[in-house]
């Protein structure tokens, strides 16, 4: 595509840079960096391995932190920077291969793509060479010493996509899940899964519409959407505009990996994700057995060798850890944690007694059996994550030519909504699979049945063409052919977004119009909960309700509540506390008991083990079932909604510290529901995220404005919309995006917050693309 330079922009060759590899080898590139109103980079250079080089520049002047640390987790190395803090993570990391299966899917690529990748590396290290990073001196001058910065591996964005990934899946849900059916039957395990996993931790949600044009204004397509992520900063997708003959691209990157494959809008065609929900990482129960011959794990056809060997991952500022490392034929190993056990201990004390049940059992003085999971990744069992996906996705100029480069996505298995300037919309699922029935998609698989075998991977489905309205918001689809999975989402979401464009049916969509619908806050499962409280009338009943008058008043104002979440509802609160109350009463209840017993999956899988969070997710799911069974949970559900009424009353006039009363009835939802961004700063004893944010926020978990909070833990709000954004295929110039903080990652930086304000108010702003309207840059 050929692109106008500015009169007051001339191009400006970098004497430095060097293309080192691919057909240019030898020659000079020319990189330039525009910039918009909100600092969003947008990059030209000549060709595609320029512009790969640029954008690796820009992510490194832009997200110098970010990008590190990402490499130090692919790595397994964060313990060498942060010190203890960072242990944890590296044994997980050590234990996945990160760095060794980023390395193997690299050395599998094509030269064009690795060369591709050299590009983008290459402009990282020129970016990040001899900048100051501000939260490394906070480091170094906490911790003591000098953070050493070293280039980065030809693998390095490979990592840093499959460290974005590899808690994206449903893999840690599958271990809770067995945790249940031990603890508490195996019917157990279909009421936690009711909710779709919503409150997982890396499980993400996702909205993503399409219009067909002869519901629009322009009679072309409009695609939109918002991302569920972990709330972190700096955000975790970087908006970016990329240009060079044949290429003009807006969209969404991850830092640390070149192009934009989740969100992005080419002029001719445009495309969003949602996370298909697919059971794609599968988990299994091993036995493995250490001799004199070293280990052999049991397979579906007798013992067979395993790998296993020990790892030292060193510590800033204390002694190395050794991690225990091993894979089998089906894959990676996760060791079964007791209490009391840490790496170390694990490593020189590997030799056990069995754990109840005789499972582990010692069956001599020279050998011993134990028990651990392993995880199969697609991406580690094929050496292929879809990588070569990301260079060709920059060239497509058609909703087919979209589904044709998907063919060969890997992880995670997405359902893509795609339009394009021909009136096309597809939906496609992306994505490898194995072909497993749907009734083995619950629970981790025994390593020695027949599900150990190699798996067959399933073929991508044909695209469904989309020739009205289609919505996807981690539901279970309609299409049995799309349905991979088993922990979806409940349907309020999706049906929620339908309603909202049906309800505008006569008046034709523009972007403008359709990206007011990532600001409804309406909660429609908040009536499954609702309907467990006593109805008004029944204080006058013979068999009167016996509540308090305060806990009466609350109850009578739950139940006129108009089931919105708004941040400036006191209503809102008000449900927020008594389901917070009502959570913490089930989550204690006898009948849950067995369920806090440590399930040995480790610190860093610890929070899908949080009872109270599983609890709430479930909670629908449980209260419905002890009344349908009463016998079968032994709940009370009746009575712990009660007494969850009295417990709000209460908290709210408990005293505080100076001895007055707390008396926050008159609390907005904002005033509980506050953001909570994560940093990785946060983490280190002493330190603390260099940025302040401060802010309450709308929505809540089951919401199209999903800000999901932890009900009986914190109110406080960890996941939400990572970005926002609108594709008008008629004009890309009149589509919308926002993310969460700002373009920069760079603390005090005038564009590292600017977006939030926007963002709290469900607020997108036009795109930009018209260069006369940006302002050029100098190269660092």
């Amino acid at each position: 595509m050929r692109v106008r330079v500015p009169g007051d922009a001339r191009p400006r060759v970098r004497d430095d840079v060097r293309d080192r590899s691919g057909p240019q080898q030898g020659g000079r590139m020319t990189v330039e960096v525009f910039r918009d109103a909100w600092g969003v980079p947008h990059v030209r250079a000549d060709d595609e391995l320029g512009l790969a080089y640029g954008q690796g520049l820009v992510t490194a002047v832009d997200r110098a932190w970010q990008v590190e640390v990402d490499l130090w987790r692919a790595q397994g190395r964060l313990a060498e920077r942060l010190g203890p803090a960072g242990v944890d993570w590296d044994v997980l990391a050590r234990r996945l291969r990160i760095a060794d299966t980023a390395r193997r899917v690299h050395d599998a690529l094509p030269e064009d793509d690795r060369a591709w990748l050299a590009a983008y590396v290459r402009g990282i290290d020129d970016g990040l060479r001899g900048r100051p990073v501000a939260e490394v001196e906070a480091l170094d001058a906490h911790l003591g010493g000098t953070t050493t910065r070293e280039p980065w591996p030809a693998w390095g964005p490979v990592g840093v996509l499959l460290v974005a990934h590899v808690l994206f899946s449903t893999f840690p849900r599958l271990l809770w899940n067995d945790h249940v059916a031990h603890a508490l039957g195996d019917d157990a395990v279909g009421l936690f899964d009711a909710a779709g996993g919503a409150g997982d931790p890396g499980s993400g949600g996702s909205n993503a519409w399409a219009l067909h044009g002869s519901r629009t204004a322009s009679g072309l397509p409009l695609v939109a959407g918002d991302p569920h992520r972990l709330l972190e900063l700096p955000g975790v997708y970087q908006q970016v505009r990329l240009a060079c003959p044949g290429v003009d691209v807006v969209g969404l990157a991850f830092p640390g990996v070149p192009g934009v494959p989740h969100v992005a809008h080419t002029g001719d065609v445009a495309w969003g994700v949602t996370n298909a929900m697919a059971h794609h990482v599968e988990v299994f129960r091993e036995r493995l057995r250490r001799s004199s011959d070293g280990w052999r794990a049991r397979g579906p056809d007798g013992w067979e060798p395993a790998s296993v060997h020990t790892e030292s991952i060193r510590v800033r500022g204390g002694a190395d850890v050794p991690a225990l490392v091993g894979e089998t034929a089906r894959g990676l190993l996760l060791w079964r944690e007791r209490p009391d056990d840490g790496p170390a201990r694990e490593v020189a004390d590997v030799v056990r007694a069995a754990p109840p049940g005789g499972r582990g059992a010692v069956t001599g003085d020279d050998v011993v059996e134990r028990d651990a999971w392993s995880v199969r990744f697609p991406v580690r069992a094929t050496a292929d994550a879809g990588v070569g996906c990301l260079r060709r996705l920059l060239h497509v100029r058609t909703a087919h030519e979209v589904a044709g480069v998907l063919r060969d996505w890997v992880d995670p298995v997405n359902r893509v909504l795609v339009g394009d300037r021909h009136g096309t919309v597809l939906r496609v699922v992306a994505g490898r699979v194995p072909d497993r029935d749907a009734g083995l998609r619950h629970r981790p698989h025994d390593a020695w049945s027949d599900a150990g075998r190699p798996p067959r991977w399933v073929s991508p489905v044909d695209p469904e063409p989309v020739t009205d309205v289609a919505v996807d918001a981690n539901e279970r689809p309609a299409h049995a052919d799309h349905d991979l999975g088993a922990l979806y989402a409940p349907p309020q979401r999706a049906r929620r977004i339908r309603t909202l464009l049906d309800a505008t049916r006569d008046e034709p969509a523009t972007a403008a119009s359709t990206a007011r619908v990532h600001g409804d806050v309406r909660h429609d499962g908040a009536a499954r909960l609702l309907a467990h409280l006593p109805p008004a009338d029944a204080d006058r009943s013979a068999d009167a309700v016996d509540l308090s008058a305060d806990a009466r008043r609350l109850r009578d104002r739950l139940l006129a509540w108009d089931r919105e979440m708004a941040a400036d509802s006191p209503s809102a609160a008000d449900f927020a506390r008594w389901r917070s109350a009502l959570v913490r009463r089930v989550a204690a209840h006898p009948s849950l008991a067995a369920l806090h017993d440590d399930a040995g999956a480790g610190p860093v899988l610890a929070p899908w083990f949080v009872v109270p969070a599983r609890v709430a997710d479930a909670l629908p799911a449980l209260l419905d079932a002890d009344c349908a069974d009463p016998d079968r949970l032994r709940l009370d559900g009746p009575a712990l909604a009660r007494a969850a009424l009295e417990d709000v009353i209460a908290e709210a006039h408990a005293p505080r510290t100076d001895g007055t009363a707390a008396d926050d009835e008159a609390a907005t939802w904002a005033d509980l529901h506050r953001l909570h961004p994560l940093h990785v700063l946060d983490e280190v004893s002493g330190c603390a995220s260099p940025f302040r944010v401060d802010a309450g926020v709308g929505g809540d978990t089951e919401c199209v404005r999903s800000t999901s909070s932890t009900p009986g833990v914190t109110h406080r709000s960890w996941r939400g919309s990572v970005a926002r954004y609108v594709w008008d295929l008629a004009d890309r110039e009149r589509s919308r995006w926002n993310v969460p903080f700002g373009a920069s990652g760079v603390p005090g930086d005038p564009h590292a917050l600017d977006q939030l304000d926007a963002w709290l108010d469900a607020r997108t702003t036009e795109v930009v693309t018209d260069w006369d309207r940006l302002h050029r840059e100098d190269l660092p």
